[in-house]
Formats: structure tokens, C-alpha cells, sequence
């Protein structure tokens, strides 16, 4: 078949025609989206990212948050890595906690998951009364957490002594008010927020499908065969989710070391998030304290990648 120039001409006509078309129609459907979007985008660029740029700006300054900032290049990270007395202090007592904390509140929240998951009586009123505690307020929790931990009047050295008092020479830890009790209080009480965790490892494990664990019954499997070779190579993306929340979190944690002991007694709950609060606030070293975080921010950023290092042998998505 010949086809005529005329012809092949009309033909593109027609096709830059209908694409003219398609162009227009993606720009009409883009507009409304960008013109609902543009709040959120003004309220990113105004409260998130203007103050970290702003923040980086500031840690090469000294700033009191009063005066303009003097811009001084390295000064502020050469102190902070040469002579910072309380530098591997904070970062002792952070990396601790997270070292700790980290998995054990990992290991109690799918502990209670897996309970949960099974067919008990009253299972939506247990499943309420541990996620209960993370709808709380963390200041109004810390408050109740000094309560608890009071050496004197504490319910919870009241009931060790019920329970341990005929032992010769027990005494109750003094908690928050002893420099080697104050950590482990703190670590103790980071259980109490275990519920969100708990509830993303709940919806984890009802996706798992059945016909694998019937599958495993006839082959004769136990139940821990099951867990260890069904439930947690499933699970390991929720795991792993939630375990780059918990590392984001246990380098923030800030909120309850500044209600019940704001760093100490003697420095010994001086996290990193409190001590960059301290010399900002405290001390009006802005422009020193926009270093500290942004230390924190490659710390993190550096526990993250190590985090998805491993994952690619442990974590299994097909």
C-alpha cells in the first residue's frame, strides 16, 4: 500500500494534535493538585525545612538567640570533638539506653502481639489496656512515673517491700534520685509505650496466611518451629519498620529525662537530645547546640544505614 505525503502529513497532524491534548488534560488534573498541595508545601518549606537549613547556617555561628550570628567556620564542631566535657558522657548514656531499650521493648511488644493474636476471652479489652498508655501524654506520664519511682512513698518500692522485705538487708533502690538506679528507671518505663509497636506487629501477624501454619501442622512442626520458620521470616518487614522508628526515637528521647531528672543525679541520665537542649536554652549557645544536633542527625543517619545493611539478610519480603 503507497501512502500519499497529504496523507502522512494529516496523520501527524493528528498526532501532535492528540498529544497537545493529553498535555493539556495532565496540566488541568496537575494544577488542582499542586494549588490543595500548596499548604502543605508552604508549611514544609516555612517549619521544616527553612529551620534545618537555618540550623546549619547556625552551627558554623555564635548565636545567644538575642544577638546576630557571628560567623565563626569550625570553631563550634572543633570544640565540640576536642574538648566537650560532657560529649561522651550524653553519648554514653544514649547509646546505653538504646542498646538496651531498644530490644527489649522490641521483644516484649511482639511477646504480647503473639499472645493477643491468639482466640482468648476479653481479647479487645487487653488489647485496649496496653495500647492505652501510649494515648497518655508523655509529660503527664513522666509526672506519674516520679510518683512511682519515689524512694519513700513509690508504689513500686512499696510493693518490693511487700514482696522482698523479710530478705536480711534488702533495701529498695533509691531510683531516680541514685545515679546508678536513674537509667534503669528510665529504661523501665520506656516499656510503658511498647502498645504502638504492639498494635503494628498485631496487624503483621493476622496477614499471615493460615494455610501455612495447617501446612506445618501435618508435616508434624511444634510450635516453636512455627514461630522461627513461619511467624517471624514473615513478620521481619514489620520488624524491621518498627525497629527504624525505635532508632530514630532512643536518639531523641528527651522528654522524660527533662520531666523526672533533667540529666541527672551527677549526669547519669544526661541524654544527647537533653544536653543539645541545655546549651541551647539553658546556656544560649545556639549556634554550638545546631552542631550538636546536627551531629546527632549523621549519628542517626549512620545507625539507619547499618540498620538497612543488615536487613538485607534478615528481612524477607516474598
Amino acid at each position: 500500500m503507497v501512502i500519499n505525503s497529504g496523507e502522512q502529513r494529516s496523520t501527524h497532524r493528528n498526532e501532535v494534535t492528540l498529544a497537545g491534548r493529553e498535555a493539556t488534560t495532565r496540566r488541568h488534573k496537575v494544577s488542582p493538585a499542586l494549588l490543595f498541595l500548596l499548604p502543605w508545601l508552604i508549611g514544609l518549606i516555612l517549619f521544616l525545612l527553612g529551620p534545618i537549613l537555618a540550623s546549619l547556617f547556625l552551627s558554623f555561628t555564635e548565636f545567644d538567640g538575642l544577638n546576630a550570628p557571628v560567623f565563626i567556620g569550625l570553631r563550634n564542631y572543633i570544640e565540640i570533638f576536642s574538648s566537650d566535657p560532657k560529649l561522651l558522657a550524653s553519648l554514653q548514656v544514649t547509646f546505653t539506653f538504646a542498646f538496651i531499650s531498644l530490644p527489649l521493648c522490641t521483644l516484649i511488644a511482639i511477646s504480647f502481639a503473639l499472645l493477643l493474636n491468639q482466640k482468648i476471652k476479653w481479647q479487645s479489652f487487653y488489647r485496649m489496656l496496653l495500647y492505652l498508655p501510649t494515648i497518655v501524654p508523655m509529660v503527664a506520664s513522666s509526672v506519674v512515673w516520679v510518683w512511682i519511682f519515689k524512694a519513700d512513698a513509690g508504689i513500686l518500692n512499696k510493693a518490693l517491700e511487700f514482696l522482698f522485705g523479710w530478705i536480711p538487708g534488702f533495701q529498695a533502690p533509691l531510683w531516680l534520685a541514685d545515679p546508678n538506679w536513674a537509667l534503669p528507671a528510665l529504661i523501665i518505663m520506656s516499656f510503658w509505650s511498647i502498645g504502638n509497636p504492639m498494635i503494628i506487629y498485631l496487624a503483621g501477624l493476622q496477614n499471615i496466611p493460615n494455610s501455612l501454619y495447617e501446612s506445618a501442622d501435618i508435616d508434624g512442626a511444634s510450635s516453636l518451629q512455627k514461630l522461627w520458620h513461619i511467624t517471624l521470616p514473615i513478620l521481619s518487614p514489620t520488624i524491621f519498620f518498627n525497629v527504624i522508628i525505635g532508632i530514630i526515637q532512643v536518639f531523641q528521647y528527651f522528654v522524660p529525662a527533662y520531666v523526672m531528672t533533667s540529666g541527672g543525679p551527677q549526669n547519669s541520665t544526661m541524654f544527647y537530645s537533653l544536653y543539645t537542649y541545655q546549651t541551647a536554652f539553658d546556656d544560649f549557645r545556639m549556634g554550638y547546640a545546631s552542631g550538636l544536633a546536627w551531629i546527632l542527625f549523621l549519628i542517626v543517619l549512620i545507625a539507619t544505614a547499618l540498620a538497612f545493611r543488615v536487613s538485607k539478610k534478615l528481612v524477607h519480603y516474598n
